[in-house]
């Protein structure tokens, strides 16, 4: 297991944005009502479950991109010690609140920056990005969680001396490949990863140099994946960095089901 206080402690000011502004289109069962990062695993938002993980690494800086629904996020955070704690209410006395065992164990700084419904996902950058101190920072998705080891990515974005680096996953197919020669199945292969003959994808998880923000345009229908990042490829600035450990996305209700089960069962990411 990792040893948080193994990092330099200038690595711990380090700051994390996180995309937290989506509709989750494809998840309407549960975005209809709450932000996608709000969806729920195992009673816990994944924007909890993924801020858990960056901060048994030592990061405990957050900047939030808000947009679809983001009152729903900037109340749980402004409510998290009463969310997390008994307390009692007194109508009696003007709706005194008196907290019982308010013993909170996360550590976070969480920014909230108010970025736009509509925005895509480079400008969400560019806003979240004004508070970003220091030479470097981290960025991702708030709706993905992996045990990809943060201190290695970091490590090997700095060796690589690109000004960002991607996190490349392999998740596994949910369809077995079937092998034909004719009308006939001649092999069929079980839902596998197979890293030696897959690509990998865009699993986010992001390293960058500060001055990657400038390379953004002031546009709100500007998105990270297009001008940005093929900014940084023309100029070959852009290193991948390959997970071959666990990755999952909740980008379906198929998706929340499967991650729901997991956690109750053994869920890979849970390094805390």
């Amino acid at each position: 297991m990792y040893a948080p206080y193994s990092i330099p402690l200038k690595l711990l000011d380090m700051k994390v944005i996180i995309l937290c502004g989506g509709q989750g289109m494809r998840l309407r069962e549960e975005t209809e009502y709450k932000p996608k990062p709000m969806v729920e695993i195992g009673g816990k938002p994944i924007l909890w479950h993924i801020l858990k993980h960056y901060s048994a690494y030592g990061f405990n800086e957050f900047i939030l991109a808000l947009g679809y629904k983001g009152d729903y996020i900037r109340d749980y955070f402004i409510n998290y010690y009463k969310y997390n704690s008994d307390f009692t209410v007194d109508l009696a006395d003007s709706g005194k609140i008196d907290v019982h065992n308010g013993s909170i164990e996360d550590s976070w700084k969480v920014t909230l920056v108010e970025t736009g419904t509509g925005s895509m996902t480079g400008y969400r950058t560019k806003l979240a990005g004004k508070y970003v101190e220091g030479d470097r920072f981290m960025l991702t998705y708030g709706d993905a969680v992996s045990d990809v080891n943060l201190e290695d990515l970091l490590d090997f974005h700095k060796v690589q001396n690109t000004m960002g680096t991607v996190t490349g996953v392999f998740p596994a197919s949910r369809f077995g490949d079937l092998a034909t020669n004719g009308n006939h199945v001649t092999h069929f292969k079980e839902k596998l990863k197979d890293m030696d003959h897959q690509n990998p994808i865009n699993g986010g998880y992001f390293v960058f140099k500060r001055e990657f923000l400038d390379l953004i345009p002031d546009d709100p229908g500007i998105d990270l994946e297009r001008a940005p990042m093929n900014t940084l490829v023309e100029k070959n600035q852009l290193s991948v960095y390959k997970h071959q450990g666990y990755w999952h996305c909740m980008d379906t209700y198929r998706d929340y089901a499967h991650l729901n089960d997991t956690w109750e069962k053994k869920p890979a990411w849970k390094i805390w």
